[in-house]
């Protein structure tokens, strides 16, 4: 939970990846996607090869925070990330070529990077709904592609988010607080005013506290771990049932 009464804060910014989005069901598209390519391998599999890969090249991720991030930077991260699946898929068994292989992590860029794919957790759009009816503005600051805009749009959300924060949009990429500073500058807020949630402990946590923001972790699968909320109805559930008691009561 906040280390302060939700109440003190004037807005929640949220990380998106694994957050408020998800994609629900990677192991499958990328189960057909290569299939189509004659490359048939199980979903059990995959999907082990998926957790093992963000454990790996994300969640122990150690970013330079001088880096600048473009959105060929952030290709080529996850470009890395499926070049590792499809060589511990064994493409190489397959007589699949380094060109190939190249080709196949650019396409499966492009398409885990495309609305598409993307769903809400079924928690996300209540939180929206009941924290915007408390008064709180809501923000976005997130590592991602140049087509989160697009996605949150698609999902009909995008609207609901000032500021907008990407981090291939503006060169900068958490864990440098700087990006945290920026949301502060466009915002017009301090950073006491502030609450960040997001699901990993460097860039979610560690990074906004540099900045003077509090930060609470979500935690969406079992290998998150550390202490954190499970839901976000977390935040306002409790206060929520309070105000219809004190209704109630009154």
């Amino acid at each position: 939970m906040p280390p302060k009464a939700l109440e003190q804060y004037k807005a929640i910014f949220f990380d998106v990846g694994d957050t408020p989005l998800t994609i629900p069901a990677a192991r499958v598209i990328m189960q057909q996607f290569l299939a189509a390519r004659s490359l048939h391998r199980g979903e059990e599999q995959i999907d082990e090869l998926f957790t093992e890969a963000f454990r790996l090249f994300y969640y122990g991720k150690q970013l330079d925070p001088f880096d600048v991030c473009t959105p060929e930077s952030d290709r080529a991260f996850w470009i890395k990330l499926y070049h590792y699946i499809l060589q511990k898929l064994g493409v190489h068994e397959e007589n699949w070529t380094d060109e190939q292989i190249h080709q196949c992590c650019h396409e499966l860029y492009d398409l885990f990077t495309a609305p598409e794919q993307y769903a809400l957790f079924e928690d996300v759009e209540e939180s929206i709904a009941v924290l915007k009816s408390m008064g709180f503005r809501l923000g976005i600051i997130s590592n991602f592609a140049p087509t989160l805009k697009s996605i949150l749009e698609y999902k009909g959300i995008l609207h609901h988010f000032d500021p907008v924060i990407v981090s291939t949009e503006v060169g900068l990429e958490k864990p440098d607080p700087a990006i945290f500073r920026l949301a502060l500058k466009e915002s017009g807020l301090a950073p006491e005013d502030v609450l960040y949630i997001g699901d990993h402990d460097r860039n979610d946590i560690w990074a906004p506290n540099q900045a003077g923001i509090d930060a609470v972790k979500i935690k969406r699968y079992d290998y998150h771990s550390g202490e954190g909320i499970l839901s976000l109805r977390e935040l306002w559930q409790e206060r929520s049932d309070r105000s219809h008691e004190e209704a109630a009561g009154g």
